[in-house]
C-alpha cells in the first residue's frame, strides 16, 4: 500500500472514532494525535460557538409579565433533571423528572400574557413540551424517553430564548451520530458535554451549538 494511501485510512479511521468513549488510549505518533484533535476539543467545550451563531431562531420579547418568567426558569430546572437523567441511562428517574416537566406546562401562565405574539409563540411552544413530557413519562423505555427529547428541548430553548427566562448561561448542544448520523440538539447549563442520548457510551460527544448569556 502506498505511502499516502495508508496516511488517509489512518486519518479516517480516527475521524470515524472521533465520537467514541474510548479516547484515553495514547497514540504513538503525531498523525493519530492530529486526528483526535477535533473529538479533544469537543468533548472539553473549547469548540464554543461563534459569537451571535443563532440556530434557533425565536422572537425576542422585551416585557415580560414575572409570572411567566418564574415559571419558565422552573421548567428549565426541571428540564434540566430529565436531561441529567438520560445522561446516567436512568428510566425511572427520567420518567419521574418528565412528570414535573409536564405539571410545570400545565401551569404555565400562558392566559395572563396581554400582548397577542406572546401569547400564541408560548400557547405553541408550551403544546409541544406537555407531548413530548408526556411521552417520557408514559414509558421506562430509555431508548423510546430519548426519542422524545430533541422535541423537548427545542420548545424548552425556544421558551427561554424567546423570553430572557433565566440567569443561567444556557448552551444548545449538538450530537451529529444520534438518530443514524442525522444529528439532535439537548439543552445544559455547563458548557461540557455530557451526552443524553448516549450516556456513558459516548459521553462527550457533541458540541456547543448556541448559547445564551
Amino acid at each position: 500500500m502506498k505511502k499516502t494511501t495508508l496516511f488517509a485510512a489512518l486519518v479516517a479511521m480516527f475521524a470515524f472514532a472521533s465520537c467514541s468513549s474510548d479516547n484515553t488510549q495514547q497514540h504513538a505518533d503525531a498523525t493519530e494525535e492530529h486526528a483526535h484533535e477535533h473529538h479533544d476539543d469537543m468533548a472539553n467545550g473549547d469548540n464554543m460557538p461563534a459569537a451571535g451563531t443563532v440556530v434557533v431562531e425565536t422572537p425576542s420579547f422585551d416585557s415580560v409579565a414575572e409570572p411567566m418568567k418564574r415559571n419558565l426558569a422552573q421548567l428549565l430546572d426541571e428540564y434540566i433533571a430529565l436531561k441529567d437523567a438520560m445522561v446516567e441511562s436512568d428510566a425511572a428517574t427520567a420518567k419521574e423528572a418528565a412528570s414535573a416537566v409536564l405539571n410545570s406546562a400545565n401551569a404555565m401562565p400562558v392566559a395572563t400574557l396581554q400582548v397577542p405574539e406572546q401569547k400564541t409563540f408560548a400557547e405553541e411552544q408550551v403544546e409541544k413540551v406537555r407531548q413530548s413530557a408526556a411521552a417520557i413519562a408514559a414509558t421506562n423505555d430509555l431508548g423510546e424517553q430519548r426519542n422524545q427529547l430533541e422535541d423537548l428541548s427545542e420548545a424548552v430553548f425556544s421558551l427561554t430564548k424567546a423570553f430572557d427566562a433565566t440567569d443561567q448561561k444556557v448552551y444548545y448542544q449538538h450530537c451529529p451520530m444520534v438518530n443514524n448520523n442525522q444529528g439532535a440538539y439537548w439543552v445544559s447549563t455547563n458548557s461540557e458535554i455530557r451526552n443524553p442520548y448516549f450516556g456513558s457510551s459516548m459521553l462527550k460527544c457533541g458540541s456547543n451549538e448556541e448559547v445564551l448569556n
